[in-house]
């Protein structure tokens, strides 16, 4: 072994979240033949913590059975994560040579997408038949993986959620009773296809340590853990705050170059696109900046107010998108309470920033023309912030995706049109 290999085993041994960080940052053929000789234990402990399509390259080239022994000894999640990555041929290949129960789950997993209960759950979990005496429900428990045991649920038969049990009430019943009368019915539940972001919200406000997971005929396929439920939640916030400024909501801070140059160059050739809107609407005003040069130099202070007020209405409405604040009905008055806060908070700065410019200049059409733009472009931006999330949210998309750029827009070319229009109409006193 070269002593470079060995130094880096070393490295993914002692620090495995820093070592996944850096293979994520490396050549793909590099980082392939470094994890190919690396030791399964080893390997495991990488692969766990890598994102998921970075571990499908790494897998790519290993034979079919290789691939399921590091898969099967990490969570079903993760593995199913990685599965959904690999080519169809090889995904294939791979489950069928894992063991069948671990196959099993994976495809009951890949049946729902990441951002669903579905694609939370955790698939091992242990559930008691509803025929049982209580001799019998607690053997099965002790023979049950500690892992699976999170709350005592019920089923029928076929599977169908019945409830959950007390260990209290087990064992305080006779051991030759049925199970049956001990057990709860009114136990909650989350469907398979409910959003993720609707999952952490029910246990953020429940507390429970496990949610079950049924399908349509509420048979029990899981269960999702709080932990695991905050932290999706955790992760889901940051990956909002990335895709508002046009950043994908995948990418990491060292993501390879391809990963970021193609999540993020669309946008900013979008943004590039209304940049040009933006200075287009400036050069129909060419002539008046000439006349007054003034105004060129105050054109950045009416934009970026805008955008400073949009940016706070754009950030309170996506809390209340994401906290289920904003519910169906409110609309009309999260839109006229930030209107109103606006057109205040816009008068306000208007008459500092007409005096300041007054102070500067002498010229007191000059500090109206900015103080009426400056109320205009404000309210504009505050009433965009607000329904842009709202509306992408109407249209089934994510309220969060590159908001920010299309806030700018508006802020650019209101901002810069009130201000230059007011100029326009002004300018016999400006001149």
């Amino acid at each position: 072994m070269k002593p470079a290999d060995a130094l880096l085993r070393a490295f993914i041994e002692l620090h495995p979240e820093d070592a996944a960080r850096a293979i994520e940052a490396s050549d793909a053929d590099e980082a392939a033949r470094f994890f190919a000789s690396l030791p399964d234990r080893v390997a495991i402990s990488l692969l766990d913590r890598l994102q998921p399509h970075v571990a499908a390259d790494l897998l790519r080239h290993a034979r079919a059975e290789q691939a399921a022994r590091l898969l099967d000894a990490i969570e079903p999640q993760t593995a199913s994560a990685i599965v959904e990555h690999l080519e169809t041929e090889q995904r294939e290949a791979v489950l069928v040579a894992l063991p069948e129960t671990k196959a099993r789950a994976l495809r009951v997993l890949a049946e729902y997408p990441a951002e669903t209960a579905g694609g939370m759950m955790e698939t091992k979990v242990a559930a008691l038949p509803l025929d049982l005496t209580v001799q019998q429900a607690i053997a099965a428990i002790r023979k049950a993986p500690r892992e699976a045991l999170y709350y005592l649920y019920v089923t029928k038969r076929n599977g169908e959620l019945a409830g959950v049990l007390s260990m209290r009430d087990l064992l305080l019943a006779l051991p030759r009773d049925p199970i049956e009368p001990l057990v709860r019915r009114d136990v909650l539940s989350v469907p398979a296809t409910m959003p993720a972001e609707e999952v952490v919200d029910l246990m953020s406000e429940r507390k429970f340590l496990a949610m079950p997971v049924v399908d349509i005929d509420r048979k029990l396929l899981g269960v999702i853990k709080y932990d695991e439920a905050l932290q999706a939640g955790i992760l889901e916030g940051f990956e909002d705050l990335q895709r508002i400024v046009g950043a994908g909501g995948d990418e990491r801070a060292l993501s390879p170059v391809s990963t970021v140059v193609v999540r993020r160059l669309p946008w900013l050739l979008v943004n590039l696109a209304t940049a040009f809107l933006a200075a287009a609407v400036v050069g129909l005003f060419e002539n008046i900046i000439a006349q007054v040069t003034a105004l060129a130099v105050l054109l950045p202070v009416v934009s970026g107010q805008g955008g400073n007020s949009g940016s706070q209405s754009l950030a309170v409405v996506m809390r209340g998108l994401a906290m289920r604040e904003v519910i169906p009905g409110a609309a009309g008055r999260v839109i006229r309470k930030e209107l109103l806060a606006a057109l205040v908070n816009g008068l306000a700065v208007a008459v500092v920033t007409a005096v300041a410019v007054y102070v500067w200049s002498r010229s007191i059409p000059l500090a109206l023309v900015i103080g009426l733009a400056m109320v205009v472009n404000m309210t504009a931006a505050a009433v965009s912030g607000t329904v842009i999330p709202l509306v992408l949210r109407a249209m089934g998309r994510d309220p969060a995706q590159s908001a920010a750029i299309f806030l700018t827009t508006v802020t650019d070319i209101v901002g810069f049109a009130s201000f230059l229009g007011f100029a326009m109409l002004f300018m016999r006193w400006l001149t």
